[in-house]
């Protein structure tokens, strides 16, 4: 009755482990599956880098040049060479560009620094790219002196537009007080009762093309004292739109188009179709806007930009367009731009009245962003409220288009833009993330077999380190499987697997930034308790290193007084410390910011952050992480140095056994003090190595090793002992005997004598992590061990 009392406890603890390890190795295989199925794990499709030449890039299929450069490959020139004209010397410009010259106002002139001159790039009649005549500009003049000139732009409009084309040329060089003057003194020439001469209009065209290249921080700074003088330079621009008399001015930066309704309708609706194609590069060009008359609907193609449907009951005699190439002029409180990410603006106008009512105009906008990197969030469909200054949903609404589009429909004209939201896409190797689930799966299973294992026999093995070894399978358990179930940010699985364009959220919410990581308090927690438990098992990995070296190396000394009070205090309460700082530094210093959360952690993943710009210095990840790791490792490998040299290595001389330990022996010794130390934790600075390849090699080698940890241990302290042994060859025997699978006979002792003897071959550590089996010739007694355990 009690041997079938003892068989069936056997069998039933060998049912719970076989369980528990079938659990967490379906639930591992399941998180595959599931990646798989979500197309997770598919490669990214990509065209080779050398494909699109001469610095282009491959975007949403198709090579984006520079504008140096077109064709299909980014072959074909599209420069002027360097020249020399009238003792100017002049480097190469992109066609449609002017180009400064290499002599500049000397430093005593007003205007230091400024080109001497700027010259054309254009195209011939013919098609032909030509050089056309210089420029010369005045070095006693300067933005802020010819601001002061617009009352003199009746007599002298070409001369100042001139001016200021030249002031504006080189972009990187204008300040926020250039871009204010330089603004007034084109929205004056623009003003219809200053009475500037035409071609002084179609230069001021392309000084504002210019002043849309300087960047997007120096036009924040001019905003804050420029609004007005932005807006008024929108209006009549506007205005100017509507008096070309069916002509277009093309610059790289803006298109100005009109359309004479007169002269193609008198009477009833009239509906007008603008069109912006896509060229090799990101600038605008000339031939890539049409225009069409009494058009039913849009009908945008793969090489469609933009598209603008007018449609007017009224009787308008002419009607403009103005496509700007971003919106730097329309600085918004509501909407902030950190990208360089194409946000196009056009203006519709009609020459009945400032907003025509009675006007409604249908668009479609191509989303223009890196698809690999990023994907479309959310968008709005916006005008510019001039009684703001700021972008308004006033009377515009989203509207289901063509695929690939963001369609749009406002019932007034004015300037209208789509404000796009993007959200970054994030990207793991295939193969690093199946070894490791599946490594983490089998270091659970393992763990947590320990741990039982460790606290149920600590009584039958009197001389175990028992609170060490299970305090650090405990935090290494819990990091494995905050790791393996949370390390992923949940907001990864909301990615759309399309482009957003063509969804059924008809919300037309202004987003408040164009590159929006979405708040997850969740993954937040999960990097704190990730952050937390990894230094926890750190740290209990020096204090197992510590005890070690006390038992081994100063093995006539008593253990320190409340040595494991001190040792618990330490293992669980200095990494909370170490969180609990780093957490409140960085909450401190942005808590005014709504995103600190993502100082403290990713958000491709809910770990430590790392600076895109590299600047380690100031990051969490190193003052909170890599040096106390770096610190603990260093005095790790110390330990094992002195253990390596003066234990492992040299004969023990409380030893009288005659049997001698074999290197191999000794080397497998030595790896197993090594695991319990997180040794193998120095391979995670070789991933820090530039060399794609030889980096790519460290991870896995580094994932394999550091995801099996538990399994180790498992293996190395639980497996290879005799209770464990013992107790599984009794529960092998028990279930042979009870399926009735196995006939008893005189081979099975034999086996199980086998596999005994071959699992002891393995250097195990008895005692307190003794290197050698015991023997009846040791000095130090079993009752010594059981009084001095831990």
């Amino acid at each position: 009755m009690v041997s079938c009392r003892a068989v069936n406890l056997r069998l039933l603890v060998v049912l719970v482990f076989a369980l528990l390890v079938t659990i967490i190795l379906g639930l591992a295989i399941w998180r595959v599956v599931i990646r798989i199925n979500g197309g997770s794990l598919a490669p990214p499709s990509s065209v080779p880098i050398e494909f699109c030449q001469n610095g282009g890039t491959w975007e949403n299929g198709r090579c984006v040049c520079t504008e140096e450069w077109k064709g299909w490959r980014c072959t074909i020139a599209n420069f002027c060479e360097n020249s020399t004209y009238m003792g100017y010397t002049f480097a190469r410009i992109p066609v449609g560009r002017y180009g400064p010259s290499l002599q500049t106002c000397g430093r005593n002139t007003s205007n230091a620094g400024s080109p001497l001159a700027i010259r054309l790039c254009g195209l011939s009649v013919y098609g032909e790219i030509e050089l056309q005549d210089v420029k010369v500009g005045n070095c006693d003049e300067n933005l802020e002196t010819l601001e002061g000139k617009v009352d003199d732009i009746p007599t002298e409009s070409e001369n100042i537009s001139n001016r200021a084309q030249i002031l504006t040329s080189d972009a990187s060089k204008l300040t926020a007080e250039n871009i204010t003057s330089a603004a007034e003194v084109v929205g004056q020439i623009f003003n219809a009762s200053r009475n500037a001469a035409p071609e002084a209009k179609r230069v001021a065209v392309t000084t504002v093309s210019q002043l849309l290249d300087v960047s997007e921080e120096v036009f924040q700074e001019a905003a804050a004292d420029a609004a007005d003088t932005f807006a008024t330079l929108i209006e009549q621009m506007e205005n100017y739109s509507l008096s070309l008399d069916n002509e277009s001015v093309v610059e790289p930066n803006v298109v100005i188009q009109s359309v004479n309704i007169s002269s193609e309708s008198s009477v009833g609706s009239t509906s007008i179709l603008f069109s912006v194609l896509k060229g090799t590069s990101d600038s605008l060009v000339s031939g890539s806007t049409s225009i069409n008359t009494n058009v039913d609907s849009l009908n945008p193609s793969d090489r469609t930009e933009l598209q603008v449907l007018l449609n007017t009951t009224k009787n308008a005699k002419a009607c403009g367009f103005v496509v700007y190439q971003n919106s730097k002029f329309f600085q918004s409180k509501r909407f902030t731009t950190t990208s360089n990410f194409s946000q196009r603006i056009v203006s519709c106008t009609t020459d009945e009245n400032e907003q025509d009512q009675s006007a409604s105009v249908e668009m479609v906008f191509s989303p223009k962003y890196n698809q690999t990197m990023f994907q479309l969030d959310s968008y709005a469909c916006v005008y510019w409220n001039f009684s703001t200054r700021d972008w308004d949903t006033y009377g515009c609404h989203k509207d289901r288009g063509t695929e690939g589009f963001l369609q749009c429909r406002c019932n007034h004209t004015t300037n209208f833009a789509v404000l796009m939201s993007f959200r970054k896409n994030y990207n793991y190797p295939e193969s690093l993330n199946i070894i490791s689930n599946i490594g983490c799966a089998l270091s659970i299973a393992g763990l947590a077999i320990t741990i039982i294992f460790q606290i149920v026999t600590r009584k039958v093995r009197k001389t175990s380190i028992t609170w060490v070894l299970v305090s650090l399978c405990t935090s290494m358990l819990i990091f494995n499987l905050l790791f393996v179930f949370g390390i992923e940010n949940s907001n990864k699985n909301s990615q759309t697997t399309n482009s957003g364009t063509n969804d059924n959220n008809f919300d037309n919410t202004i987003p408040t930034k164009d590159i929006t990581d979405t708040l997850n308090s969740t993954c937040t927690a999960v990097a704190i308790l990730l952050h937390y438990f990894l230094l926890a098992t750190f740290t209990w990995n020096a204090l197992s290193a510590t005890q070690l070296y006390f038992l081994l190396i100063r093995t006539m000394k008593p253990l320190p007084r409340h040595f494991i009070l001190s040792i618990s205090l330490t293992g669980w309460g200095v990494p909370a410390i170490i969180v609990a700082i780093t957490v409140g530094v960085i909450y401190s210093q942005n808590s005014v910011d709504s995103q600190w959360e993502l100082d403290y952690r990713q958000e491709e993943f809910c770990w430590l952050a790392i600076p895109d710009d590299n600047d380690y210095i100031r990051s969490p990840f190193l003052w909170s992480f890599i040096l106390p790791m770096t610190i603990i490792l260093i005095g790790n490998l110390i330990i094992l140095i002195i253990i390596t040299v003066k234990v492992l290595w040299k004969n023990n001389q409380n030893l009288t056994s005659t049997k001698t330990v074999s290197s191999i022996k000794r080397i497998l010794s030595t790896l197993s003090i090594a695991v319990i130390f997180g040794i193998t934790w120095i391979l995670a600075y070789f991933m820090l190595i530039e060399d794609t390849e030889v980096r790519l090699f460290f991870n896995y080698v580094f994932c394999l090793f550091n995801t099996t940890q538990g399994l180790q241990i498992f293996i190395l302290y639980t497996v290879r002992t005799k209770i464990f042994m013992s107790e599984a060859s009794k529960v092998w025997t028990s279930l042979s005997s009870s399926m009735g699978r196995m006939k008893p006979s005189v081979t099975q002792p034999r086996l199980r004598m086998r596999m005994y003897n071959m699992l002891r071959s393995i250097p195990t550590l008895y005692g307190r992590f003794r290197l050698l089996e015991p023997s009846e010739d040791i000095v130090c007694s079993e009752e010594d061990l059981a009084n001095s355990s831990i």
